[in-house]
């Protein structure tokens, strides 16, 4: 009985001892990170392959993905945030960027810099980029910035000299209409530009303003506004733009893509999109501007990566997040997928070939003329962006007045600021 007890008391110490081998193993095994993004199968094979990489470099790392559409990974992100299950990183964009920041929900990544962070090798215009109220709360992984893509061949083939830098808004408005009138309204010279209030944005910072303060509010008044909506009307009205009735029954696709305009406004990056789907040769030119000393463009996150204010992990998702903007390997494998990579040793490191190369060689060749992002834009930015599409396409159909569009657009936007 005795040499039984003993026994069973060292069979229990044995156990026990495992016992507590396994919880010393667990806690030194490796962490989890889950981490969400929007995109397609494509990208999130080459996103794989990326983690794959870093889970090498980093084996006490795990990390698990998942992704969503664009729009599903914002409806989804709304409920995970609002109900506490957030993932550790997560994919941002700089139009949701102060929304997120200010509910608290967004982890201030300066208290990794330096340590598991590095942003110093950040392109100069993409600096700060990700910051709210003197905090860090997003990194851009890469970027973008305004251009005219167009058709030298169109250009050509009017009489129009190329754009280059120092071309002004009469030389586009009249450079159009040379083109519309020349192929007899076949091909017209371009899409009405007060379509998106980017174009507004990029008149008022060529005049020194911006989009929206920095306090949050309209950066513009209504005479401003009036000002930008008659230079679209006087175009749709004298028929040298593409009707907006058109423009509306071809999406989601682009007029520049179907060969129905000679060149468009819009991120550099869209050249991609646009070249793949045409036969038609595109070049990327400048934006025009009436202050030739200012262009009044920057360099826009065209995504960010952002922690959560709850991830039990923030040393390791910094570790991630500096993994996707400053590994060559990682800028490697996934290349111009989403977009040109923010640092310079990534863009070093990328083969950038066909338009992708094209984007980058425009973005060198304007970088001396590139200024700082603009403030994240305020809670509600997407609704008033929306607003602003609706009541252009209202005003270029006649069912409205500038009067009345601008009066409207002033009381949504005001309103939804407010709220």
């Amino acid at each position: 009985m005795k040499r039984f007890t003993t026994v069973l008391a060292a069979v229990s110490l044995v156990f026990a001892g495992a016992a507590c081998g396994g919880d010393d193993e667990a806690e030194s095994g490796p962490v989890t990170l889950r981490y969400s993004w929007w995109g397609n199968a494509d990208r999130a094979a080459l996103v794989q392959k990326a983690i794959d990489l870093f889970q090498t470099k980093n084996p006490n790392i795990k990390v698990t993905p998942s992704f969503q559409e664009f729009e599903a990974y914002w409806q989804k992100m709304a409920t995970d945030t609002a109900g506490g299950n957030a993932p550790d990183v997560l994919q941002m964009d700089f139009a949701y960027l102060r929304e997120y920041a200010e509910r608290g929900v967004l982890y201030d990544l300066k208290k990794q810099e330096g340590e598991n962070l590095n942003t110093g090798d950040l392109l100069e215009g993409l600096k700060g980029a990700g910051e709210v109220d003197g905090g860090l709360y997003a990194v851009p992984v890469a970027g973008n910035t305004w251009g005219y893509v167009y058709s030298p061949a169109a250009y050509s083939k009017a009489g129009v000299p190329e754009p280059k830098l120092g071309w002004t808004w009469n030389d586009y408005r009249a450079a159009m209409e040379k083109i519309t009138k020349s192929t007899g309204g076949k091909m017209y010279g371009g899409g009405n530009y007060i379509g998106t209030y980017y174009n507004l944005e990029v008149q008022l910072r060529q005049e020194g303003k911006l989009l929206y303060t920095e306090d949050g509010k309209l950066g513009f008044d209504k005479p401003r506004l009036a000002k930008f909506f008659n230079e679209g009307k006087q175009l749709a009205d004298a028929k040298i733009v593409l009707p907006v009735e058109k423009g509306v029954q071809i999406k989601p696709k682009f007029a520049l893509e179907m060969d129905l305009i000679a060149g468009d406004l819009g991120w550099d990056n869209f050249m991609t999109r646009y070249a793949a789907a045409t036969k038609t040769e595109l070049k990327l030119g400048p934006v025009p501007s009436d202050n030739p000393a200012q262009l009044g463009q920057y360099l826009k996150p065209s995504m960010l990566m952002s922690v959560s204010a709850k991830s039990k992990h923030p040393e390791e998702s910094a570790k991630l997040i500096d993994f996707f903007i400053n590994d060559p390997g990682a800028g490697e494998i996934l290349g111009a997928n989403r977009g040109i990579p923010a640092t310079n040793g990534q863009r070093a490191a990328v083969k950038l070939e066909g338009p992708f190369a094209a984007v980058a060689a425009y973005e060198e060749s304007i970088k001396t003329q590139l200024e700082k992002a603009p403030p994240a834009p305020p809670k509600g930015a997407g609704t008033i962006e929306q607003a602003f599409i609706r009541i252009s396409e209202e005003l270029q159909y006649g069912r409205i007045s500038v009067d009345q569009a601008v009066d409207q657009f002033f009381t949504e936007a005001n309103e939804t600021l407010e709220s």
